[in-house]
């Protein structure tokens, strides 16, 4: 049945059109849509709520070099620290550079941050030599959110448009008269409450799509973090690089009912300790110097080895130790949590485990955010823009949506005349596709993904078990796109294949890496090499 007509669609009357289109609304999408809005006409799409990305879930808080004694050198050099050496020295002195301007315009913004005698509070986390951590208690991503959105939402040069499911770029392959040039002119996005496919063009596309996390069986990720901008601008003829750099946060909340429940780094920037149970043996001591404020990929390995040790279901992280007041005053939302599932951080360890928690490897961005593609910038967890290397810094994520978010829209807004308009688009093709009642062959794909993921791509690898991971995701992939070319597209069904799109990814990034480094580490190659070399994957 054909469901859409076959003219193609002009985009000087698409009701889609815009200058610029930024898919995602998180802290990346919604910078860059802020400064666009100056001069262009913005359309920023998500695929479900305009809250519900990663940012809201970001407990800890921003980096940025504002206390006495503390120089940007020093931010650098633990950033390439934890990076291990695979960062781009001049990506890292940009962002670096940029982070105290980009905290006084969230203050321009409204974001409440914590203050302390009349100045900002700052805290400090793992790998950090000093304190730069700035916040609004332990709920720094969700006051972020809402000053962003607020400000986008007053904004008449922005359109926001929720419940859109991105499932191809459209480019240049995508023209009524092909030519060539490689461009991408927007996306196909299926929405959610019609199940209609709809085309969003503009001259220039930014992708804010966040991570992969979901693509694991345990994450501290938002649902709806299937790879997608990835795996789309893979699919279009952009390079990706660092795949196999995932980092495993240290500390979710262990707990058989609540998932994904993050325990902020703060709390072992202010003292928790990591304790073997029943024991109160404190560990990390025995792994590293810095003990709990080594970098997350020192701290999760070393849990991930007691727990398989001592065969324990979790470790304790506990803070009870310092004054209860202090507890409450620093991590009022952890606290309140807790105590709705019966424990009182202020007297009892918390039970933790390693989690999925940040893509540091994505889609190849220069120092403007463009990828590969004419047309087509990136900004936030989608990319690997040089700044992360082996493992992010904690708190370098939201600096570097908002530096990149507003880099790509200065390159956008300084290059405009070079944009050619939108030529006339194909609409989507639905006229050889039916209905399907077997959704549960898409649970039943979902969830083998996320289990060998994590059982054979996880915090420590072997090269067998890559290769079984990579056997897997060749039968899952015959599968799934005969799924995909006999049926109608449903949310469900593109976020399996940007799911499946990703692993493959990170499974042939791991095992072209013959080494161990940062977040990667391989049991059969646990050395690590001189010369520190991106992993790019060409389409």
């Amino acid at each position: 049945m054909v469901t859409e007509q076959a003219v193609a669609i002009d985009p000087r009357t698409s009701p889609h059109s815009s200058d610029v289109l930024i898919i995602g609304s998180g802290a990346a999408g919604l910078t860059a849509a802020l400064n666009l809005a100056r001069r262009f006409k913005v359309t920023v799409i998500a695929k479900g709520r305009m809250n519900e990305g990663s940012t809201a879930w970001a407990q800890g808080g921003i980096a940025a070099v504002l206390e006495p004694g503390d120089t940007f050198e020093s931010h650098v050099e633990d950033t390439m620290i934890a990076g291990a050496g695979l960062n781009n020295r001049a990506i890292v002195e940009m962002v670096v550079g940029g982070a105290p301007a980009a905290i006084e315009r969230l203050i321009e913004l409204g974001v409440p941050f914590n203050k302390e005698h009349g100045a900002l509070h700052l805290t400090r986390e793992g790998g950090h030599s000093h304190r730069r951590i700035v916040h609004v208690a332990d709920a720094t991503g969700w006051a972020v959110q809402e000053a962003l959105l607020n400000a986008a939402l007053a904004n008449p040069n922005i359109r926001l448009v929720p419940d859109m499911v991105a499932i191809d770029l459209a480019t240049s392959r995508h023209e009524e008269r092909y030519s060539g040039a490689g461009n991408v002119w927007g996306v196909y996005a299926v929405n959610k409450e019609t199940g209609r496919v709809e085309l969003f063009t503009a001259r220039a596309t930014v992708l804010a799509s966040g991570g992969a996390g979901r693509a694991y069986l345990f994450s501290t990720a938002p649902r709806g973090a299937t790879g997608d901008g990835i795996a789309m601008a893979w699919r279009a003829g952009a390079r990706v690089s660092n795949m196999e750099m995932m980092q495993f946060h240290p500390t979710c909340l262990y707990n058989l009912e609540v998932k994904n429940f993050l325990i902020t780094e703060a709390v072992r920037g202010e003292g928790g300790r990591l304790l073997i149970p029943d024991t109160g043996y404190r560990f990390m001591p025995d792994f590293d110097d810095r003990a709990e404020l080594a970098p997350r990929d020192i701290v999760a390995r070393a849990i991930d080895h007691e727990i398989k040790r001592l065969g324990l279901d979790y470790v304790h992280l506990d803070i009870s130790h310092r004054d209860p007041e202090f507890v409450k005053g620093h991590f009022p939302t952890i606290y309140e949590k807790l105590l709705t599932l019966g424990i009182d951080m202020t007297r009892q360890p918390i039970p933790v485990v390693p989690a999925q928690h940040y893509t540091c490897g994505g889609v190849v961005v220069d120092e403007n955010g463009r990828t590969d593609l004419p047309g087509l910038y990136a900004a936030g967890e989608v990319t690997q823009s040089g700044l992360h290397g082996a493992n992010r810094l904690a708190s370098n994520s939201l600096l570097e949506c908002f530096v990149f978010g507003e880099a790509a829209a200065e390159h956008i807004t300084r290059c405009w005349d070079d944009f050619p308009p939108v030529p006339a688009i194909r609409p989507w093709d639905e006229s050889r596709v039916t209905d399907s009642d077997e959704e549960v062959v898409i649970k039943q794909n979902w969830t083998e993904i996320r289990r060998f993921m994590w059982n054979y791509v996880g915090i420590v690898r072997t090269t067998k078990r890559l290769e079984r991971a990579a056997h897997r995701i060749k039968m899952l992939g015959d599968e799934i796109s005969d799924y995909y070319g006999h049926f109608r597209v449903t949310p469900d069904l593109v976020e399996l294949r940007n799911l499946h799109q990703a692993a493959e990814l990170i499974v042939r990034s791991a095992l072209h890496r013959k080494e161990s480094r940062g977040l990667h580490f391989n049991m059969d190659y646990p050395e690590l090499l001189t010369e520190a070399v991106d992993t790019v994957l060409v389409p």
